[in-house]
């Protein structure tokens, strides 16, 4: 599939809105053992450009690429390596594991489909990839709700909160696949329903539909797997960043008291733990809700009419929900002090400027929540 015998995007809009397509639509290389789940509002649209096929195939390789390296690498060294192993960092490898499965499930089919520019794999594997990417997307997005909850129990409440236990990371790890499956299976037994999506290249629920089946299994979905999780991550961060101000300051009186300039150590003296935790806070909310809220305005807008969905625009809902998978691992782990200490003894070229003390001072899990806080606390004390 050459891009050079294409035309440009200006000369095929062009020929597009001429008429250069007759009565050809999006749905005509459509197998016909798929016509059944297409919606009929896709055979207004014309067909798209090949170039943005290749243009996806293309970009979904790389993310394709970083997203199961980078994770991969993740669920390698949390597990060979015993100085990160923590109840805590379980949930970071789970949460690596879900990006890995999504990633490794969702970006070939597409890509092959790219290439045919449209959906060839059948009835059934279409209805199983939109139910294994909407599982691993869930599972996804619930652990790092429980990650944050993890950082607000050990930093917000401190000494008066309950130690995670194995078996309460496993328990919390459970409840993200359970509840996952909940979800995602239900269409398969009649709530909601699994349709090729807009450029016939990938699947995802049915939000076009007029029945109140559909319109009411997206609507509570949505409140189950995106708004109450978004909830809980801001609340979480919001009281984290509160404590940690609340230390800081007192950390300050503390010094001012005993005539120093900081309680901290000289490396940490420049270093304030507040903004540091707000930045990681605005970074983890704002990528979350740039991954997930595409999709959730092109179901919206389809439910509720507000806008004309176009095959090229569905485009954007799944790729950026995709994409979230190859930034997690930046997020969640490459952050984590023994994570990059110990990918710096499995990996050394992949890794600059780790100073040698870390490997044996950081004992506090910033993956898992735990920052110098408690450090500073008994020394203010």
């Amino acid at each position: 599939m050459s891009l050079i015998s294409e035309p440009s995007f200006s000369a095929y809009s062009s020929w597009a809105t001429q008429g250069g397509f007759g009565n050809h639509t999006v749905v005509d290389k459509v197998p016909p053992d798929m016509l059944h789940l297409v919606d009929a509002h896709w055979y207004q649209f014309p067909p798209m450009n090949p170039l943005w096929h290749s243009l996806l195939g293309f970009a979904l390789s790389i993310l394709c690429f970083i997203a199961v390296v980078g994770n991969g690498m993740v669920i390698y060294i949390f597990s060979c390596t015993k100085s990160p192993r923590s109840p805590s960092n379980l949930l970071v490898v789970n949460l690596a594991f879900s990006d890995f499965c999504m990633m490794f499930t969702m970006a070939p089919p597409m890509v092959i489909n790219c290439y045919y520019e449209t959906w060839v794999l059948g009835p059934f594997m279409c209805e199983l990839y939109a139910m294994l990417g909407s599982v691993f997307g869930c599972t996804s997005i619930w652990t790092m709700v429980m990650i944050a909850n993890d950082r607000y129990n050990v930093i917000v409440k401190g000494l008066s909160a309950k130690p995670m236990t194995i078996k309460t990371a496993l328990a919390r790890i459970f409840f993200c696949w359970a509840n996952s499956l909940i979800w995602t299976l239900s269409p398969f037994f009649g709530w909601g329903r699994y349709v090729p999506e807009g450029n016939m290249t990938a699947c995802g629920t049915d939000y076009l539909s007029d029945s109140w089946v559909s319109k009411s299994y997206i609507l509570v979905y949505a409140f189950f797997v995106y708004a109450t999780p978004l909830f809980l991550i801001i609340y979480s961060y919001w009281f984290i960043v509160q404590a940690v101000s609340a230390h800081e300051k007192s950390m300050r009186e503390q010094a001012k008291k005993m005539n120093v300039a900081s309680l901290r150590s000289s490396e940490n003296a420049n270093t304030s733990a507040e903004h540091k935790l707000a930045k990681v806070a605005l970074m983890t909310i704002s990528l979350w809700f740039l991954a997930w809220t595409p999709y959730l305005v092109i179901n919206f807008a389809a439910i509720f009419k507000a806008l004309t969905i176009s095959p090229l625009f569905t485009i954007w809902g799944s790729t950026f929900a995709k994409a979230n998978a190859c930034y997690n691992p930046i997020v969640y782990a490459i952050s984590h002090p023994k994570y990059k200490v110990a990918l710096n003894k499995k990996f050394p070229s992949l890794v600059c400027g780790i100073p040698e003390a870390q490997s044996t001072s950081d004992g506090a899990s910033v993956g898992s929540g735990a920052t110098t806080l408690t450090e500073d606390k008994s020394a203010a004390a």
